[in-house]
């Protein structure tokens, strides 16, 4: 989830990469069936050349960065990208969905490895990412997924770890390069392109259906503030706003995505974006409505994350429908291709 504001800054003709990102900030222990705003995992936007992956190549380790130890250590790639499903996805969801999950994942670090290797990141000192959930995509260790899970280890890790050797030897690309593969908890029913939530167009982060995330759980949260609350943590973001005038004149939503997220809105006179307001408030996505009354805010937000590229429980929901895996990613990310690295 690396440099998120600042990768879609610069993404004029470069392309731009995920961060689980974002946005969603995973700490160590999701809540079970309610992951958190699934990262917008950020990598750097450079674009990985063909020539930088001898064809048919595999990574079969990855290094990480140990932000506590300030140590790297090598780990599998297949014990990378169980420990990114155990922490990204619950075990509870559909096998296929896991399994999308975990191709997503591989993507994600297979990409941010040839990121790595073609412009080093100094504070990495040599690593593909570190723990930082923070800044990269999240994974458990195994025993963190033992801490995690509890009782149900043994059957959630053996469920994951079958799913992910299903689908191990696939990537998701592009152009002959790893894809951005961004990922959402939930969208707000249709999921929304990059070009909406970061200003950067990418041709695979568009908007497709996603209609059974509005029955997931938690799809609608309301968020209540008072004034003064609501004062103190706009602040930053606006120094200037005139807070003198009526309450109910404070909030104008100006224009939004036809999937429903803020584009734009004034506050006290002030514009900023829904996402802005979304991070000030930590809200659960920027497809919010406001209402004032008796002194108080209700911001009520749609889905859960900034809704670009796969909606996991829209994949666990077409998993359920009969769908598999590559259906799953295909509808997620068109304009891409699965590959074997295998073949």
């Amino acid at each position: 989830m690396k440099k998120y504001l600042m990768i879609l800054g610069v993404f004029t003709g470069i392309l731009f990469l995920i961060t689980v990102v974002p946005a969603r900030c995973l700490g160590l222990a999701p809540v079970p069936d309610s992951p958190p705003v699934a990262t917008a995992v950020t990598q750097t936007a450079t674009p990985v050349t063909a020539a930088a992956r001898p064809a048919a190549s595999l990574c079969r380790s990855y290094r990480m960065l140990d932000i506590t130890s300030g140590k790297v250590a090598e780990i599998s790639v297949r014990d990378y990208v169980i420990g990114a499903v155990c922490a990204e996805m619950p075990a509870t969801f559909e096998p296929e969905a896991l399994k999308a999950q975990a191709v997503a994942a591989h993507t994600y670090a297979e990409r941010q490895h040839l990121l790595e290797q073609e412009q080093p990141t100094p504070e990495l000192c040599g690593a593909d990412f570190s723990n930082d959930s923070s800044q990269y995509q999240a994974c458990f260790t195994e025993n963190q997924a033992r801490q995690y899970y509890g009782d149900s280890f043994q059957t959630s890790y053996a469920k994951i770890c079958d799913a992910v050797d299903e689908v191990l030897p696939y990537v998701l690309e592009s152009g002959g390069s790893p894809i951005v593969a961004a990922f959402c908890s939930m969208s707000a029913g249709k999921t929304e392109s990059a070009e909406n939530v970061w200003g950067a167009s990418v041709p695979y982060l568009v908007s497709v259906d996603s209609s059974a995330d509005t029955t997931a759980p938690r799809y609608l949260e309301t968020a209540d503030f008072t004034a003064q609350e609501l004062q103190t943590q706009l602040a930053r973001l606006l120094p200037d706003a005139n807070w003198d005038t009526a309450p109910a004149d404070w909030f104008h939503i100006v224009s939004t995505t036809d999937a429903g997220t803020v584009l734009t809105l004034t506050v006290c006179g002030q514009t900023c974006t829904g996402q802005e307001v979304r991070d000030a408030l930590a809200l659960r996505s920027a497809a919010f409505t406001v209402a004032c009354a008796d002194g108080k805010f209700t911001f009520t937000t749609r889905g859960f994350g900034h809704g670009v590229g796969m909606s996991q429980y829209g994949a666990n929901a077409m998993a359920k429908d009969g769908a598999d895996w590559r259906e799953i990613l295909m509808h997620y990310y068109p304009k891409t291709e699965i590959v074997s690295f295998s073949e």
